[in-house]
């Protein structure tokens, strides 16, 4: 599966006010304001950065979302200079910057627990390395959102693997927090409950949530709306995406036209206006060519009128 080819309101409420993290936090953010629940794209810019951001500027979005796996190892002063001068010309917003490698990584049920994320133990330390230099990167870019999926978070605390996980991302969320920023758990591989209580556990004031809709259908772990309800004050981004339940044991679910798929997002977006989400909210799908900007196109006229309809 390739990734990166390009969530009862009351109770929302209520654990937003008695849960809302409490953070000094200096945010490291030269960006302009965007308007909350701001339409953007995720992109790949790895060989093409100006065709790539002027691209999210022609579709009609204001912000876009960085995947940077490809720059591991090639995170330059120049570099960045380069990218925000694009951004800059061509009046986009990084919101966040990702990267989830290096390699291994196997998006299945199979061989995903063993390769993706910080859990497994013999990838742990290139992939905090990794983070860690995207963070520095995005200092430069003056991004104050660093993302990636965390793995398999076991749901048992007992779990052998579960303490070095803690550390682990209690290291890269204090050297975000060193950087200005926040460092953001992407959902997919582990239930709500078992990211929540990874939050409470790593303890750190930064550390939040980005929420990918059809991540949580995909493994099969909960439906977004009401995942909303356990994770949503700490709920920083959107991946906008949707899927289907995986029939085959062995492999995720079907990612699929937003519209096609099982992702109620008028209920997601009431819910996270709900609690006071003013973040971004970017869509991510994974197909690629005139294809996926076809795609992306019908995507973005769906959500334009879910979020209107919400607005209401």
């Amino acid at each position: 599966m390739n990734r990166r080819l390009f969530l009862s309101s009351t109770a929302a409420l209520l654990a937003h006010e008695v849960l809302r993290p409490t953070s000094s936090l200096a945010v490291n953010d030269a960006s302009p304001k965007l308007k909350p629940m701001a339409l953007g794209l995720l992109v790949s810019p790895f060989g093409a950065p100006e065709e790539t951001i002027r691209r999210v500027h022609d579709l009609g979005f204001s912000n876009c979302f960085l995947s940077l796996d490809k720059y591991i190892g090639a995170f330059t002063p120049a570099l960045a200079a380069q990218m925000r001068d694009l951004l800059d010309k061509y009046q986009v917003t990084a919101t966040t910057v990702e990267v989830v490698g290096p390699p291994p990584l196997e998006w299945n049920f199979t061989r995903g627990p063993a390769t993706i994320g910080l859990v497994p133990p013999a990838t742990r330390s290139a992939r905090m390395a990794a983070l860690r230099q995207v963070s520095d990167f995005a200092k430069l870019l003056g991004v104050s959102q660093v993302q990636t999926h965390c793995g398999f978070i076991p749901e048992n605390p007992a779990d052998p693997l579960y303490p070095g996980t803690v550390t682990a991302i209690q290291e890269v969320a204090r050297h975000c927090h060193a950087n200005g920023q926040f460092f953001l758990m992407e959902t997919g591989q582990e239930t709500p409950t078992t990211m929540s209580r990874m939050i409470r556990d790593v303890n750190a004031p930064n550390l939040g949530v980005g929420l990918d809709t059809a991540n949580l259908i995909l493994y099969g772990k909960a439906n977004p709306v009401d995942a909303v309800d356990i994770l949503g004050p700490h709920i920083r981004s959107i991946h906008a995406k949707d899927g289907r339940w995986p029939t085959n044991p062995n492999e995720l679910g079907q990612e699929v036209l937003i519209g096609q798929g099982l992702v109620n997002f008028r209920e997601v977006f009431a819910k996270l206006r709900h609690i006071g989400y003013t973040g971004a909210v970017t869509i991510e799908r994974e197909t690629s060519g005139p294809q996926q900007i076809e795609d992306v196109r019908q995507e973005k006229i769906y959500l334009e009128k879910a979020l209107a309809e919400n607005n209401a």
